[in-house]
């Protein structure tokens, strides 16, 4: 699984116009689901994203967590992290998960998190203001893939 996570000090995500999650201080995530992903690799992230120490200190350094701010998440799902984009200039989605399980591995994912979250398989606009900016890229793959 793959989250592309940005600090945020509001985020809200809308399907045909009508805001359907929003959060204030905490994180977006964007959540990519891969083939051979399972429970354990949502829980996996799922717990990375928790405890990620992303937030200032009161020295101003990043070591505290969204735990630690009683900050908000709101997950979005995106197939797009898993293209394959190391040829050509049309990306290859061949390594994303099924949309069934993609969906059942998300809604995993945001039930174990408690997230506000985005809807699996619609059109939607993402509205954030990232805060830093902060943005990094989170992967957890199974055991026995490299």
């Amino acid at each position: 699984m793959i989250a592309l996570l940005q600090r945020v000090t509001q985020a809200s995500v809308s399907v045909d116009g009508k805001i359907i999650a929003s959060i204030g201080r905490g994180v977006l995530a964007l959540i990519g689901v891969e083939r051979g992903d399972s429970e354990a690799e949502a829980d996996r992230l799922a717990g990375k994203i928790i405890a990620f120490r992303i937030f200032p200190d009161d020295a101003g350094k990043m070591n505290r967590s969204l735990k630690d701010i009683g900050g908000e998440l709101l997950a979005v799902p995106q197939f797009t992290l898993v293209a394959d984009t190391n040829s050509g200039t049309r990306p290859s989605f061949s390594s994303g998960a099924s949309p069934a399980e993609g969906e059942k591995l998300f809604d995993y994912f945001a039930s174990r998190t408690r997230a506000a979250t985005g809807r699996f398989g619609a059109d939607m606009q993402v509205s954030l203001v990232n805060d830093g900016p902060v943005t990094f890229w989170l992967q957890v793959s199974p055991p026995n893939k490299s």
